[in-house]
């Protein structure tokens, strides 16, 4: 596993089980890489693609539940990046340690990086990674009001502004970044897909990052191509409007399915009383004691 340039440039003591970088120490750890992809747990995700595509000096940044994008052990450059909730690390007060980093090994594994978004989050000692190197980065104050409020960044949001911010000299890549719900896996409604779209497009149109399909295909670039004499505000002027009458005719369908399944959901709320506590409800109770 590959060590941090300078011991001397840690934020934290080593006895204290949390190990922080400064940011020139990140800045000096990924500034060999050619080139940082961000990898979704999606279904768009097509690694074999990537592999091909890009060179031996690519950094690949996988997220929490690796299995949803890896068959076998990955052989090349890669780090895991693992989710803090309430009750630390999301892979560890779930006992996936061992199940995800079973996809990762040898000198090329930088290890893993626990990072927390929100205030509500903690972190999780590092001996708590099975003996794997793990770094700690707290983006709380990065993400700050810039997310829009009641709502979570997603941890690939969060890292992709990171990296950008950290000005690397290689070329950051954002790979099946779609926020679209799958046959096979979900996107959770405590993230602002929507918000999150808007602002990684607009980086990759400044050039700041690269998204790997989706942008270049917008189909509102060909309505600029098609209608030249229109400027760009008129355009986006009119797509907003258009939305505006399809999302308003869907809520009106939406309110007929809620008055609908009324009576289902009261069903359901009356057997979700008897359902057993999860652990970290239990563990959430009795912070409060």
């Amino acid at each position: 596993m590959e060590s941090i340039p300078s011991d001397t440039q840690r934020l934290a003591a080593a006895d204290s089980g949390f190990n922080f970088l400064t940011p020139d120490a990140w800045k000096a750890l990924l500034s060999r890489y050619s080139h940082i992809v961000l990898v979704a747990n999606s279904e768009a995700v097509d690694l074999e693609r990537l592999r091909s595509e890009l060179p031996e000096t690519t950094l690949y940044v996988f997220f929490n539940n690796v299995y949803k994008v890896l068959d076998e052990p990955f052989a090349g450059h890669a780090v895991l990046v693992a989710r803090s909730g309430v009750m630390g690390a999301n892979i560890v007060h779930r006992r996936e340690v061992a199940d995800v980093l079973r996809f990762f090994a040898g000198d090329d594994f930088l290890g893993v990086v626990n990072i927390r978004v929100s205030p509500e989050e903690n972190f999780s000692e590092e001996s708590r990674f099975n003996g794997t190197r793990a770094r700690h980065l707290d983006l709380t104050q990065m993400i700050g009001d810039l997310y829009p409020a009641g709502k979570i960044a997603t941890s690939g949001f969060a890292m992709a502004l990171w990296l950008a911010d950290l000005q690397l000299p290689g070329k950051i890549l954002l790979a099946g970044f779609s926020a679209k719900r799958s046959e096979k896996w979900k996107v959770f409604d405590v993230h602002d897909w929507t918000f999150e779209q808007i602002f990684l497009r607009l980086f990759a149109r400044m050039g700041t990052i690269s998204m790997m399909g989706g942008v270049d295909a917008s189909p509102y670039a060909a309505l600029a191509k098609r209608f030249p004499q229109v400027p760009p505000v008129e355009i986006a002027m009119t797509a907003a409007e258009v939305l505006s009458e399809r999302l308003h005719n869907a809520n009106s369908q939406i309110d007929r399915l809620m008055s609908v399944t009324k009576s289902i959901r009261a069903v359901e709320n009356f057997f979700r009383r008897f359902k057993p506590k999860t652990r970290k409800e239990r563990f959430l109770e009795k912070s409060k004691d």
